[in-house]
This record gives C-alpha cells, structure tokens and sequence, in this order.
C-alpha cells in the first residue's frame, strides 16, 4: 500500500504573498488617483485660463464690422459714386476640414465659367490674417445664394455677408477721373492697418478713390457674436459700430464733363477746364473711357486682355499721363517770356518771307504759310501763328531763358494738388539732354522749342493749368478736385504752388490778350470760324502736333497719310477775357489743325459754363466739325 504525501499548509506565507500585493495593489490605485488628481488639478487650476478662453472663443466669436464708404458727389450735389447693397462669398480657411473638397463645391454650386476657376482659386489661398475671411467672389445672385443656403452644413467657414458694393452711375465718363475700388491684393495686405481694415476687401486702385483712400474708407467696428458647435451665429451679444468714411464733394460739375465727353464722340483725346481763380477742375476727360464697375468686383481674363489690346488704350489717361508736344499753343506764354527778358516789345516786328534760317545755316525752318505773312509783329504773331517770329524769338531767348520761363507756368512739372498718378511730363534743357542722351544742346533744337516741337511735351491737364494762370495774368492756383470733405470745405491756399510772374509793364498782359483774341476774333485770326456768334470776349490759341518729322522740303498731306499719323489738334481757351471764369485745354489726336477741330470742341465748353440758359447742342457742333474738318488753316 502506497504512502499519501505529506502536503502542510503554510498560512503565514500565503498571508504575507497577500498583504504585499495588497499593498502593491493599493499603492498603483493611489498611485493612479494621485495622477489623475494631479492632472485634473492642472487642467482645472494652472490651465484653467486657457481651456476657459478656448471653450468662450468656441462659443463666442468676435467679428469685424467693415465701413461704409464715403460717397462721391460733384459741385452741384449729384451722385458720382455710391453704395449698393450686394452678396459676398468669404472663406475662413482655418475653419475649414478639407479646402480643396470646399472649393470644389462651391465652384459646383457657383457654376462658375472655366476662365473664373482659376481665379477662384487663388483667391481662396491669398496670404490672409488669421481667422480673418477671405473674399471669394462678390455679387452673388440670388441662384448662387439659394444653392449655398441650401448646402450651408457641407461648408464650414464659409460664410455669405452682405455689404455695400461700390456703383459708379457714369463709369466711363467718370472712369479715369474718379478711378475706382478693387479687391485688395496680398501686398497691400501686408501695409495696411489691420484695425481699420478689418473685415474690408476693397480699397481705392486709381484717381480719387485712391487718393483719398483716408478720408472715404472709415473706421472697422466689431461685433460679439454666440456661435454653434459649427461655428453658425446664433445671437449677437455686442457691437462697436463702425465709423463711415466721409462724403467727398469734387470740384468737377457733371453736366459739364458729360459733354466734353460727347464732344470728343469717342475719339482718342482729352478735355479739360479749370476754374482760374480758384483752381477748381471743372471737367476732365480722357477718351475713350472704361466701365469701371467692372474692376470693382474684378474683371473677368478675357474683358480686362481686350482692354489692354485695345489700339485706342481705353485704360490711358490721357488728361494727366499723356504726353504731346504743345504746338503752337504755348506761343502766348513764349510771348510773355520774350517780353519778360527783354528780347521783344509789344510793338516789335520781324519780315516773314516764309522761313527762317540759323546764321551760316543753310536749313530753312518753315512758316505753316509757305509764302510768308510779311510785316509781323507780337499781336499779329498770335492771330495767324507765325512760326518766323516764334523762331527768331527761340533763337533770341536761348533754351536756358525757355526753360526758366517755361518752368514758371508750370511746364514740365506735376501742378495738380490732388491728381493721383499726374505725369510731369518734359520741358527740356541742356542738363536734361545730357543726362538723358549725352549730347549738347543744338541751336535747330531751339527753334523746334520755339514752336511748341522737338522734346518739349505737356499734358492736357498742365496746359489747362499754365492757361489758367495766364487769365489770373500770372497768378498761380493749384488745380484741385476735392472741394469739400465730409463738412470741412478745402481751402484755396494751398502748398507748393508757384511763385507769381510779374511783368514789369502789367499792360503786356492786355497785348498778348488782345493777339489771343484776334486768334477767334479777328480776321485774320486761324480760328475765326469759332468765334462767329460769340456772345463774350474769348481768348485762345490753336495748335497742331506733329506725330513724325517731315524733312525740309516735304509737304504736310494728311489725305495721303494713315488715320495715327496725321498731326494731332490742340487748342487753349479761357473767357470771359475781362473776367475769367473758365480755362480750357482740348487735345484731339491725329484730327488735324487745332484751329478747327479743337477750337470748336473749346468755344463749345466754354458756351455751356457761361451761357447757362443756351447750352451748346452736341449733334449742331458736330457738324460744324464736319463742315471745316475739310478747310483746316494755321496752327
């Protein structure tokens, strides 16, 4: 029989194998409940601030409120830019899951063309600040919305705001004057202030919505607003109004530029007329034009390349960047400058056989008159713009004294207070000429001067300006176009202007006068058929621009020449001549002789200032055009 084992139960043992896994056990569940106090303690205490913040920033969200944007009126009060309520798209990237599934959608949604994609799409990766919305599109339909709405919780951070749009009512007559808003761009982004345009997408791109960007933008506001766990607003719960940007009434008078803009009848060319003792623009037009509202919410690829291949350069402001050659318009001013330096009397005169020639220089430089006017002096120099006399007074004065003169009426020099994007244009001299080409300055490049040739270019706006500044008899107003900001008028004093030019026998005024009046009212006068009927006493000088050399023997036959390379039409104006009320400068490409095409276009502008009751009829001015187009004289 088999012997059991002897098995003894040791108790102590088993009790001391459970009294340490007790211990351990009690020492991980401390060990445990000690962790997770102390990270509650922190997540509850220590960063308590933080996870508050971001639970309110989850529920409560703080929106920027944009301005509304200052209106534009003229003198009269009539609105010449204003505010219509429309539909923006916006995107808050960071609000979105998957950006490129979102725009995939909403271009679905949109049914937007397939030139507009692209631009679509970078929109919506322009560098933007954080949290702040990007602008997607403007102007939505009420379609496009009724599809979003109806797809609101397939798009987080994608919102739909309403807010005024820019409207210009007259965008092509006003188009390069007023210039107009547009999105702002990525680099202006990082220069503006991001208080003030928070919330914004516009800002002035051109003309005076950009000069005055300041005064016509406003102040951002905010708003505190409680949102849902998908970032939908639910209720506001406080606002800081924004402050709106102030109303700017120009100098411009509506009436008056819409008619120089007819009268120019879409022809390549610019009309512009001041005020001279105020210095206050009346009109100016530069045409063609462009519908501005279409850069407003962004033009679309193909309207904006037919705009740039456009021959006739819509986009060009011809008023204050085109650069011409005067003519004989500036033969007044040359006038005062030989009176001045003490070249000429009034009462000096020259023999005109037709030409005139440089001392042992067997060139001729050509009178517009082949066969000479004969005895000519000051007074009769203007009314049939005599090249001779001109000539002889150049070669006089010398290119140092033309300048100096010049340069007084403003001539190559930006004269405008508050004309964004104003050229200089060119007066030249010997310094320019040898900075610009390394070469001396020759006598034959004088005469050229003399006659309103060679270098010398001017802008329509500053031979407005020097016009100006001949009727006030040499006082300098700065051209302007604000004339009041929201309630504060702008003051006439104005900074950097011109010194005065004094003659030292003020009766020269009243002689070069006298010869400008002849040039409408005399009979010999190049510009006689404009002043038939004048009701007022009108001062003027016409001139014609040459768009290529002729040699010396050559013949000027615009019949036998391309439309763009006929001479351009000038012509320069101011009345009353006792009391002026208006200054005008007309330019009309490759139309010819200024003392038919131009003038006209002058005298019609000048009617409709001062004869209120008989203002011009655009249709009877054209065909006065039409009738003496063919009979072109002078210069």
């Amino acid at each position: 029989m088999l012997k059991r084992p002897n098995t003894l139960k040791n108790s102590e043992q088993e009790l001391r194998i459970f009294r340490v896994r007790a211990l351990l056990a009690v020492l991980v569940v401390f060990t445990l409940a000690g962790l997770l106090t102390s990270r509650l303690v922190y997540l509850q205490i220590v960063q308590h601030d933080m996870y508050s913040t971001r639970s309110e920033n989850n529920r409560v969200r703080v929106e920027p409120l944009p301005p509304n944007r200052g209106l534009i009126y003229d003198r009269n009060g009539v609105l010449l830019a204003e505010n219509r309520p429309t539909y923006n798209l916006t995107l808050v990237r960071e609000r979105v899951d998957n950006l490129d599934e979102t725009l995939a959608l909403l271009v679905d949604l949109l049914e937007l063309p397939e030139e507009e994609i692209e631009a679509f799409n970078v929109r919506s990766r322009q560098r933007q600040r954080p949290f702040q919305p990007a602008l997607l599109t403007s102007d939505l339909s009420e379609a496009q919305i009724a599809r979003l709405a109806v797809n609101r919780h397939r798009l987080p951070g994608v919102e739909i705001e309403a807010q005024p749009l820019r409207y210009y009512p007259d965008a092509e007559i006003m188009a390069h004057t007023l210039g107009y808003v547009g999105r702002i761009n990525a680099e202006e982004m990082e220069t503006l202030d991001a208080g003030r345009y928070a919330g914004t997408h516009f800002i002035g791109k051109t003309g005076v919505e950009r000069f005055y960007e300041e005064e016509l933008h406003g102040q951002a506001g905010l708003r505190k607003v409680e949102t849902n766990a998908r970032g939908r607003v639910l209720r506001e719960l406080g606002r800081t109004d924004p402050v709106p940007g102030k109303n700017l009434t120009l100098t411009l008078d509506k009436s008056l530029q819409t008619l120089a803009y007819e009268l120019l009848d879409g022809r390549r060319g610019s009309i512009v007329a001041i005020v001279p003792g105020t210095g206050e623009i009346l009109a100016m037009v530069s045409t063609p034009g462009f519908d501005s509202n279409q850069f407003v919410t962004g033009i679309d690829v193909a309207s904006y390349r037919d705009l740039q291949q456009d021959l006739d350069l819509p986009l060009f402001n011809r008023a204050t960047r085109g650069h011409y050659p005067p003519g004989s318009t500036i033969k007044p001013f040359l006038a005062l400058a030989g009176l001045v330096e003490g070249v000429i009397t009034p009462d000096s005169t020259i023999n005109d056989p037709g030409y005139y020639q440089l001392p042992n220089d067997s060139r001729r430089y050509r009178n517009w008159l082949r066969w000479g006017h004969g005895r000519v002096d000051m007074e009769r120099s203007l009314a049939v713009s005599n090249n001779t006399y001109y000539y002889t007074l150049a070669h006089d004065l010398g290119i140092d004294n033309l300048h100096e003169q010049m340069s007084n009426f403003g001539f190559g020099q930006r004269v405008a207070h508050d004309v964004q994007g104003e050229s200089g244009a060119l007066m030249p001299s010997r310094d320019w000429k040898r900075g610009r080409f390394n070469q001396p300055w020759y006598p034959g490049e004088t005469l050229s001067v003399g006659i309103g040739q060679g270098y010398w270019q001017v802008t329509p706006l500053q031979l407005a300006s020097a016009t100006a500044t001949l009727a006030n008899r040499g006082h300098w107003v700065k051209p302007r176009l604000a004339r009041q900001i929201g309630d504060t008028p702008v003051p006439r004093d104005l900074p950097d202007t011109l010194d005065d030019i004094e003659l030292a026998n003020d009766s020269w005024w009243d002689r070069v006068f006298s010869g400008m009046e002849k040039v409408i009212s005399g009979t010999e006068g190049t510009a006689r058929r404009t002043g038939v009927g004048l009701e007022y006493r009108m001062g003027g000088k016409s001139g014609t621009a040459q768009v290529f050399s002729l040699g010396q023997d050559q013949r000027y036959n615009a019949d036998e020449l391309a439309e763009r390379l006929r001479d351009h039409a000038l012509f320069m104006a101011f009345a009353p001549l006792d009391d002026p009320q208006i200054a005008v400068s007309v330019i009309v490409e490759n139309a010819g002789g200024g003392s038919t095409h131009a003038a006209h276009l002058a005298r019609a502008m000048t009617d409709a200032w001062l004869l209120e009751d008989e203002a011009p009829d655009v249709e009877e001015v054209r065909e006065v055009l039409e009738e003496d187009d063919a009979n072109v004289e002078g210069n």
